[in-house]
């Protein structure tokens, strides 16, 4: 889970009246205008800021209803069975999937003129080149948080992710578990694409992680590796950034490094699903998300990196100034975005369970 930061109000929060909302109330009956007054939305858990949803509802004189997910494939298997939402929240690969089997509606750009306020960043993605089918919500890596009183900056720097198998820390890593971030790791560290599908690359990833479980006792973890690097609990770990953010906020003894032999950068959207019951409503929503005051509360209170540019920069250079994990790192070469391939994609899956069964 993840903390609730202050809200800190003034340095960015009227960057311009561009993209700004105002707190009057609806001008027009929701009903006549969208067709309905009820929107559903489906995304993460601790994803939206802390005040975003009233802020809507007050303005547009509408209701939301909030789900949450997990995990990508828990929001697909809903999506297949037939579950209705009008906004849902997913990431890259799992947005190639969804537009490849007919699941997402175009966005209709000329409702969504904030689409202009996007940094560059998570323009134009190679998962929907056109951003045809999605409107990017928040965007960051995959790097590592260490100790930097028990991790040299140098030794870090030098070995990368090959410093989770350095073992002078056995026992003291903790491990993301998840079979695309977990092999990303070994493939990058090997020096091959994360996106891989040769039989011997593969195989040869398998045998890193094996290595890795059987010479440094990683914990494997998901959400409870934020509380644990904030209280120094190990020395290392895999981390998205946007935790990373957040475990170095509260705790300054850790630092934040991607590796130069490269990354995954992922990319959260919004997106409209083809039997979505208000595609208006929707559009709306989407384009309110990435207004100033709505992209500043939501960074804010979950420490992701915004994709409102003007919101981005501020926060980077004020906020977490000096929190070199919040600002995703652009144009590097090596990083790269998860494709879907569903071959990979069960073959990485079975290979994991033995990973973690050895």
């Amino acid at each position: 889970m993840k903390k609730i930061l202050p809200v800190l109000l003034g340095s960015v929060m009227l960057l311009s009246a561009c993209g700004s909302s105002s707190s009057s109330a609806p001008a027009e009956d929701p009903v006549e205008k969208y067709g309905s007054d009820t929107l559903k939305l489906f995304t993460w858990g601790e994803y939206l800021g802390e005040d975003v949803i009233q802020n809507f509802e007050k303005e547009y004189g509408v209701n939301v209803i909030v789900e949450y997910f997990d995990s990508n494939e828990m929001m697909y298997t809903k999506l297949s069975a037939g579950d209705a939402y009008d906004v849902i929240v997913p990431s890259d690969y799992m947005i190639q999937r969804l537009i490849g089997e007919d699941m997402l509606q175009p966005i209709d750009k000329s409702l969504i003129p904030n689409m202009d306020l996007l940094t560059d960043g998570v323009k134009n993605l190679a998962f929907d080149p056109d951003n045809e089918y999605s409107v990017p919500y928040f965007w960051g890596t995959v790097g590592l948080v260490y100790n930097k009183e028990n991790v040299p900056q140098e030794l870090i720097e030098e070995q990368g992710f090959d410093i989770l198998k350095n073992t002078d820390y056995a026992g003291r890593i903790y491990m993301y578990d998840s079979e695309r971030d977990s092999f990303m790791v070994a493939f990058k560290s090997l020096g091959y694409s994360m996106n891989t599908d040769n039989d011997a690359e593969i195989e040869e990833a398998y045998q890193w992680l094996i290595d890795l479980d059987k010479t440094m006792d990683p914990a494997y973890v998901t959400d409870e590796v934020i509380d644990n690097m904030m209280n120094g609990t190990k020395d290392i770990a895999v981390v998205y950034s946007g935790d990373a953010t957040v475990i170095l906020d509260e705790n300054e003894d850790m630092g934040f490094y991607m590796p130069e032999k490269g990354t995954n950068v992922w990319c959260d959207s919004m997106c409209i699903p083809a039997n979505a019951e208000n595609p208006l409503l929707a559009h709306e929503f989407i384009n309110y998300m990435l207004t100033e005051e709505a992209a500043y509360d939501n960074t804010i209170t979950v420490g992701y990196a915004s994709t409102n540019d003007a919101v981005l920069k501020a926060v980077a250079s004020e906020e977490y100034a000096d929190n070199e994990a919040y600002l995703p790192r652009e144009n590097h070469e090596g990083d790269e975005v998860f494709e879907d391939n569903e071959v990979i994609r069960q073959k990485l899956s079975q290979l994991w369970l033995k990973v973690k069964a050895n």
